[in-house]
């Protein structure tokens, strides 16, 4: 039997779930930090177009015409080049930093997570929408008084949870993936915040 028949017959008795489990999987295997980085861009993508619907529906707006492609644009440029490859890095280092033989390694890489690099990338994340919606320092001035310290107070009630699960329970090559998934509606609040 051909190889392309082949394959052919091994896909058509699994269900789609498994096929994109298995495409992923090799993906990260065979191209970890590109895998990291598109479902970076995906997924916060995916999240602020929730956003947008659910501001939609706030409003009691009916018509699907006014969606804003450059949001979603923006959050996966975001993704895409700051997000997944920075997480890729950062849970290697903090592995690295932070065995898991250590004691109390899952709680000491919650603390490092959630007193600088939460807060870092939380101003990295203002600074470069800021840069890609073409403002002023003014303008990131203003965002930053106003939204700042109020989206840092939400990432720590909401993440904190969570990112404790990911560097405890969850494999390194998992959780910047882990991180996506709360990210996208963690990325629908933000798109909220910012406005």
């Amino acid at each position: 039997m051909p190889v392309a028949s082949k394959l052919q017959v091994e896909r058509r008795g699994k269900p789609l779930h498994l096929l994109l489990l298995h495409g992923y999987l090799r993906l990260l295997q065979e191209r970890p930090l590109l895998t990291k980085a598109l479902t970076s861009a995906i997924l916060p993508a995916l999240g602020n177009l929730l956003a947008q619907s659910l501001d939609k529906r706030r409003k009691s707006e009916k018509s699907p015409k006014n969606v804003d492609f450059a949001g979603p644009f923006r959050f996966a440029v975001y993704g895409f080049l700051v997000t997944g490859p920075l997480s890729h890095y950062l849970y290697l280092f903090m592995d690295q930093v932070i065995p898991s033989s250590a004691p109390l390694a899952g709680l000491r890489r919650l603390l490092l997570d959630r007193f600088i690099i939460a807060p870092t990338f939380l101003l990295l994340f203002f600074c470069v929408m800021n840069i890609l919606e073409g403002k002023d320092l003014a303008f990131l001035n203003q965002k930053l008084k106003k939204g700042y310290w109020l989206a840092l107070k939400m990432n720590w009630k909401v993440w904190t949870p969570f990112q404790f699960i990911n560097m405890t329970y969850i494999p390194v090559q998992f959780r910047v993936l882990f991180a996506n998934m709360v990210a996208f509606f963690w990325y629908a609040y933000l798109a909220s915040a910012r406005k």
